[in-house]
């Protein structure tokens, strides 16, 4: 039966902790002098409605690591959804290529690549979600805390398509999140209130509060992310008054553990949501992020497409 990775909320707890097992293991082959072949004559479309530098080089990187090829497909080559739709780029681009991998800014692109294609489909982002940089994190995590037990990572900023997949990883593998975000700026209700019914049997606790402080008060992760995405421009001048009480400066770093880890998917606006001192200081994450996203997709990529 064909998989795809669409959402992690679609993944059973066990089926994250494999990805994350194979994705360290991939981790410390390639460090100890390459990986094997293991998609060898396989191929992935990676198709960019949006640019990136991470999401690019990481997939690009990974499926060369493990013998493929992968194709950029700019937006200017396909215009998805407009020159042509959606369903026949996913059947035309399935006959071509072992696998799909999508950024885009419609959820609902991602949702019809997967129903039309019979490869897997792979949501590299979108405005709902994105569930390849949540699975870097969580491998992130693993390796500077040793796993989630009795962990608490405060969230602080926009409630955006990457704290959506950080709810559903919270709730999947049992740890605490408490997100602090201004009024008006909540991640989808739906959203919340799914986590937290996934929360019930993991026993992990979700809490909201608009108070940075409470919430990086004992965290043993801080997370934020850029208050404007891509596709807001016209709100930046508007966010740019409301966010900065949210922005993970030293004194914000001081309320949580004295070891924590301070994490951010970039790319990041310095002096913004986060300062050069922090952002280059001793509990950074930030690099170690965006490396786990090539090992963390290499797993994906391998138990989709092996």
């Amino acid at each position: 039966m064909k998989r795809d990775l669409i959402c992690l909320a679609d993944l059973t707890s066990q089926e994250i902790e494999e990805i994350l097992d194979l994705a360290g293991r991939l981790k410390r082959e390639w460090c100890e002098g390459g990986n094997r072949p293991i998609l060898a004559k396989k191929s992935l479309a990676m198709v960019f409605q949006k640019p990136s530098l991470r999401t690019r080089v990481s997939f690009e990187m990974g499926m060369y690591h493990l013998g493929g090829k992968a194709m950029y497909i700019g937006p200017s080559e396909i215009h998805l959804g407009q020159r042509e739709s959606v369903p026949d780029v996913a059947r035309v681009l399935s006959r071509y290529v072992d696998g799909i991998m999508a950024r885009v800014f419609s959820h609902d692109h991602i949702l019809q690549l997967a129903e039309h294609s019979p490869k897997p489909v792979i949501n590299g982002l979108s405005d709902f979600n994105h569930p390849c940089q949540a699975l870097a994190d969580m491998l992130t995590i693993r390796e500077h805390k040793g796993g989630f037990a009795d962990l608490k990572l405060a969230w602080l900023g926009d409630g955006n398509n990457v704290l959506h997949s950080l709810l559903f990883a919270s709730a999947k593998l049992g740890f605490d999140l408490t997100y602090a975000v201004p009024e008006g700026y909540e991640p989808l209700d739906s959203v919340v209130q799914l986590a937290r019914q996934v929360a019930e049997e993991t026993g992990s606790c979700i809490v909201q509060t608009r108070d940075p402080v409470e919430a990086a008060s004992g965290a043993d992760v801080l997370y934020t992310d850029t208050w404007t995405s891509m596709g807001q421009e016209g709100q930046q001048e508007e966010r740019l008054k409301v966010f900065p009480p949210y922005q993970v400066n030293a004194d914000l770093v001081s309320k949580a553990k004295p070891d924590v880890i301070v994490m951010h998917c970039l790319p990041a606006h310095r002096g913004q949501e986060i300062t050069d001192e922090v952002a280059d200081g001793i509990h950074s994450a930030l690099l170690d992020q965006a490396e786990n996203r090539m090992h963390a997709q290499k797993a994906v990529l391998a138990l989709l497409m092996g």
